[in-house]
């Protein structure tokens, strides 16, 4: 590599560009949900229904808070690239300083009402008592590590705005082998049960976030990112409100998917703690169809930016195309996978006897598929949602599809029509759609062509 380790997507190959960029992309999100379903598998052998409920209900309480890191760090990314696009790498520098900063802060208010509000939200959750104890010290442990969790989505987005995948791969390799050490340790080890689960989640997090702060310290010049320390307490107006006017929108986005989750899950756990251990089981079978689409999502996001900045908009339209052939691919072998060898899948995460547990399989097994082809169709048009950096389209998104479909097709499914927890996983799964039709829309009204640079207006030395 030259001078800088700064990738250009607005020119080359764009099937061969994606698939580069995104590969890494893909290996660090199946290495997430490969040390998110250890925690899942070791909890569910040592400590049965009991304890995957209490990781689940857990897990879903931290997560929520993630909302703003992944918000903000996703209109960081796509910022970045835009700035590179448009031939803006000056601002870079400062642009990183203020969005670091600024999700500190985020991370350190977020985890005190967080710790402070816990125990009120596990019981509107409706947690089963055998799961109370766990849960909370599940969620008690991912709330201190908060700062951590928004520290690692931050230089993760960074590194991939300019268009570098492979080290923060490299980083969440080194965390999921230390989470598997240290949940074996923890939770068969020492026998600290769920809490012992999170611990050793938040660590390897810590890890990962250090050694990616290093490395951009180590290589600062070639990112661009060559400033005074200050820039990160003296955050830049003009960047922040860029940042904050498309950061709200996606962060709201977040925050309403995990609302509806958040609803939706606390009336599946109202149903026994079999449903919700299984509730559990089926998180992380759709972390699985998030695989691909949300590395394709991410990597086209940055693809799509560059080239709207730089008015190349026949490429933006082949990123799409390319990114619609290969989530569907993939959609359609995982959907055949799970549909015949459903036993060997579901298996992995039940003690074996629990006939409870696995007798809800069969019943799944449709939505399961819904779920993949709508991570599939919605991961091409929020590449170009994202990428566009059109606030007001992200908003609509994050209403439609977070709260308005989410939250009313469960009602509609699990409550009017009484179908109980597979209405609500039905609504889910069918909400999921709804970026598709609306990236639809947004595309054929050729709107997303008008985004004007990033920082047009930014000024040097403008402080806040």
């Amino acid at each position: 590599m030259s001078s800088t380790q700064i990738r250009d997507f607005t020119e080359g190959s764009i099937p061969r560009q994606l698939v580069i960029f995104a590969w890494p992309l893909f290996l660090s999100n199946l290495l997430q949900v490969v040390y998110n379903m250890v925690d899942m598998m070791v909890v569910g052998r040592v400590l049965g229904q009991a304890g995957l409920s209490a990781v689940a209900i857990g897990g879903d309480v931290s997560n929520f808070l993630t909302f703003v890191s992944m918000g903000f760090a996703g209109a960081g990314q796509v910022i970045i690239a835009r700035q590179i696009g448009g031939q803006q790498r000056e601002r870079i520098g400062r642009f990183v300083g203020t969005m670091s900063g600024f999700l500190l802060v985020c991370s350190l208010v977020l985890s005190g009402v967080g710790l402070l509000f816990q125990q009120p939200i596990l019981r509107l959750m409706n947690t089963p008592p055998e799961s109370w104890q766990g849960a909370l010290h599940y969620a008690t442990t991912c709330m201190a590590g908060l700062p951590f969790i928004y520290g690692y989505n931050a230089v993760s987005a960074i590194l991939r705005g300019m268009g570098d995948s492979k080290h923060p791969f490299l980083f969440i390799s080194i965390a999921a082998l230390l989470n598997l050490g240290l949940d074996v340790l923890f939770v068969a080890g020492f026998s600290m049960g769920a809490g012992g689960a999170a611990l050793a989640t938040v660590i390897s997090q810590g890890v990962s976030f250090l050694l990616c702060v290093l490395f951009l310290a180590k290589n600062r010049r070639e990112f661009a990112l060559d400033v005074p320390l200050s820039v990160f307490f003296r955050w830049d107006r003009a960047l922040l409100l860029e940042l904050v006017r498309l950061g709200t929108p996606m962060a709201i986005k977040s925050a309403s998917i995990q609302v509806s989750k958040l609803f939706v899950n606390s009336w599946i756990n109202s149903y026994g703690v079999a449903v919700s251990a299984f509730a559990g089981i089926a998180h992380k079978i759709a972390n699985v169809a998030n695989l691909i689409s949300n590395a394709m999502n991410t990597a086209g996001s940055t693809m799509v930016g560059q080239n709207i900045a730089a008015g190349r908009f026949d490429r933006v339209k082949s990123v799409m195309v390319t990114i619609g052939r290969i989530t569907l691919s993939i959609a359609a072998l995982l959907s055949a996978g799970i549909w015949l060898f459903p036993e060997a899948v579901f298996g992995l995460f039940i003690t074996p006897g629990d006939t409870e547990v696995m007798a809800l399989v069969n019943g799944y097994l449709p939505i399961a598929a819904l779920l993949f082809f709508g991570s599939a169709m919605r991961s091409v048009m929020n590449a170009l949602i994202n990428g566009s950096g059109n606030h007001r389209i992200n908003f609509a998104t994050a209403i439609l599809d977070g709260i308005v479909f989410r939250i009313g097709f469960a009602v509609l499914f699990g409550l009017v029509l009484d179908m109980k927890h597979y209405g609500f996983w039905l609504g889910d799964a069918l909400a999921g759609f709804t970026p598709f039709f609306i990236g639809l829309w947004f595309y054929r009204s050729g709107r997303w062509k008008r985004g004007a640079l990033v920082g047009e207006t930014a000024k040097e030395g403008q402080g806040l």
